[in-house]
């Protein structure tokens, strides 16, 4: 009875502790998903925040119509993602058209000085700055994530119930240039 009893409690101990960890990934990797949708969230108000700062500016900048037919292919590849590394692609797209105009709009003093335009701007640096915190919890959780089914025992479990490494969301090599700004 004893040795019985014995393995019956090993063998709940060891379910419990392997539920344990199973369920600690599950967690992990569900964390993923909420972080995304606020990085998603945050990108959708700045892609909202776009038509309205593009028609400000066209009316200043007719002859700049290149920047806007890259902005507007950008949003068009941003729509039409399915995937994480898909969208993380268009919005490194999207940047880096509106990075481009940024620079642009420096040669234009007129357009700087419009109520208008200079309020859009707010919105859309608060947008960016959004958008970097919800980047960076976003990336914390799949830090996390990744961290627990790279651990031991956690990797044993991760091979086991086909847990898979996450993507992380990283600047192209283009946010790390210096932009140039003339005047």
């Amino acid at each position: 009875m004893v040795v019985v009893g014995s393995i019956v409690l090993i063998l709940l101990m060891t379910v419990g502790w392997v539920s344990s960890h199973y369920n600690r990934m599950v967690t992990a990797k569900e964390s993923i998903s909420p972080a995304w949708a606020q990085v998603e969230n945050q990108l959708q108000r700045r892609n909202d925040l776009i038509p309205n700062l593009v028609n400000a500016t066209k009316g200043y900048m007719r002859h700049e119509k290149e920047i806007f037919t890259h902005i507007a292919e950008a949003r068009a590849k941003l729509a039409g993602a399915k995937t994480i590394p898909e969208k993380i692609e268009a919005y490194t797209g999207l940047e880096s058209a509106l990075g481009r105009l940024l620079v642009i709009v420096e040669r234009y003093p007129d357009l700087k000085a419009n109520q208008t335009f200079i309020r859009l701007m707010d919105e859309l640096a608060g947008t960016e700055n959004r958008i970097a915190v919800e980047r960076r919890r976003y990336n914390e959780a799949v830090r996390l994530y990744n961290m627990i089914i790279k651990q031991i025992p956690g990797r044993f479990f991760a091979a086991i119930f086909n847990f898979e490494e996450a993507t992380y969301f990283k600047a192209p090599e283009e946010a790390k240039q210096v932009p140039k700004v003339e005047f």
